[in-house]
C-alpha cells in the first residue's frame, strides 16, 4: 500500500511557528532537509531493490518506473514540478522553497545512490521494516522544518484550504489510486509488504509527532 503523511504531520506543515520558541537557524534547516531526504532516499533504494512502493507522487513515480524502466529520480522530479505554484500561492514561500529543495535533493540522491550503494540480497520483510522507519524519520525531520516531499501533500493542503476537505482524506484517496495502479504492475505480495511498511511508518509518526510537542519552525 502507499505510504502517506498522517493528519498530524500535515497539520504541522500548515501551522505557523510558535513565537515562544526559537526559530530554526539556516544551518539547522539545511541539516534537517539533507538528513531527512538522505533517510528517505535510502528507503527508496531499498524499496526499489525489493520491488516495493510508497505513496504520493513518489509512489506514482515507482509505478511508472516499474512499468517503463525509466529513471525513478527523473520521473519523481518532473511529476512534482506542476505543484509548486499551488504551494507558493496557497501555503507559503518558505514551505515551497524548502519542499523544492527536498524534492530536488531526493531526486539527486536516489539518482547517484545506486553507484555507491548496492545490496546483493534484500528480503522484502527487512526492506519494509527498515524502510518504514527510515521513511518515517525522514518525513518527521522535514515536517519539523516546514518541508515536504511534494505533490500529494501540496494538493492535500490546497484542497483543505480551498474546499475544507481534510488533508488526510485527500492523501488517502491519492494513495489508494497509486495502490490500484500498482496492482496491475507490482506482484500482490510486494503490495502487501508495502502495506506493512506503511503501517510501520504511520505508527512511527503517530508516536513521535504529536501536536504541541515540537513547534519551532
Amino acid at each position: 500500500m502507499a505510504i502517506h503523511l498522517n493528519s498530524r504531520v500535515i497539520s504541522a506543515l500548515r501551522q505557523p511557528a510558535s513565537t515562544d520558541l526559537k526559530q530554526h537557524s539556516l544551518f539547522e534547516d539545511i541539516q534537517a532537509l539533507f538528513s531527512g531526504t538522505l533517510f528517505v532516499s535510502i528507503c527508496m533504494s531499498m524499496f526499489a531493490q525489493a520491488g516495493l512502493l510508497t505513496g504520493s507522487t513518489a509512489g506514482l513515480a515507482f509505478v511508472l518506473h516499474y512499468a517503463t524502466g525509466w529513471s525513478f529520480s527523473l520521473i519523481y522530479f518532473f511529476i512534482n514540478a506542476p505543484f509548486y505554484w499551488f504551494a507558493w500561492k496557497y501555503i507559503g514561500r518558505a514551505f515551497t522553497l524548502k519542499t523544492f529543495i527536498s524534492v530536488a535533493l531526493l531526486s539527486l540522491i536516489t539518482y547517484v545512490a545506486p553507484k555507491y550503494l548496492h545490496i546483493d540480497y534484500l528480503h522484502p520483510a527487512f526492506a519494509a521494516i527498515a524502510g518504514g522507519f527510515l521513511m518515517g524519520a525522514g518525513v518527521l525531520f522535514l515536517a519539523r522544518h516546514k518541508s515536504s516531499l511534494g505533490g500529494a501533500t501540496i494538493i492535500s493542503l490546497y484542497a483543505q484550504e480551498k474546499w475544507g476537505i481534510k488533508a488526510g482524506n485527500i492523501q488517502m484517496i491519492i494513495d489508494s489510486i497509486v495502490v490500484l495502479l500498482a496492482l496491475w504492475i507490482v506482484p500482490l505480495d510486494k503490495v502487501l509488504w508495502s502495506i506493512f511498511a506503511a503501517v510501520i511508518m504511520g505508527s512511527f509518526l503517530a508516536i513521535n509527532h504529536r501536536p504541541g510537542r515540537y513547534r519551532a519552525g
